[in-house]
C-alpha cells in the first residue's frame, strides 16, 4: 500500500509547505502545475517525459508520482516499460534499481485499480 500511503503524505505535506511557505515556494509549485499542462505537447506527454526524467535521476517518490499520473491518464503498461527502457539506457546501469520500483509500483497501482 505504498502508493497510497504516498498520495496521502504527499498531499499532507504539500500543503503544509504550501501554508507555512512563501511567495517563492508557492510560485514555484505553480510552476510546476504549469509546467505540466497541454501546450505544444500534451499534459499527458509530459507526465511520460516527466517519468523518464525522473527514473534517470533516481527520484523514487517522482518515479511514484509520475506512474500514478501516467495511469490515469491511460498509459499501457507496455507503453509505460517502453519509456523506463529510454530511462534505462539515457541513465544507465545506476538506474536498474528504480526500474525494479517503478515496476512493482505499476503493479501495485494497477492491482488497486481493479479493485
Amino acid at each position: 500500500m505504498r502508493h497510497q500511503e504516498f498520495r496521502q503524505y504527499r498531499e499532507r505535506l504539500n500543503k503544509k509547505i504550501l501554508d507555512e511557505g512563501d511567495r517563492n515556494t508557492r510560485r514555484f509549485f505553480a510552476l510546476d502545475t504549469a509546467a505540466y499542462r497541454d501546450g505544444a505537447l500534451t499534459g499527458r506527454y509530459k507526465e511520460l517525459l516527466g517519468l523518464v526524467a525522473s527514473t534517470v535521476l533516481r527520484c523514487n517518490d517522482c518515479i511514484l508520482y509520475h506512474l500514478d499520473r501516467c495511469i490515469q491518464e491511460g498509459y499501457t503498461d507496455q507503453e509505460l516499460y517502453e519509456a523506463l527502457n529510454v530511462a534505462l539506457v539515457v541513465g544507465g546501469s545506476i538506474t536498474i534499481p528504480h526500474l525494479r520500483y517503478a515496476y512493482e509500483m505499476i503493479d501495485e497501482i494497477r492491482s488497486q485499480e481493479s479493485r
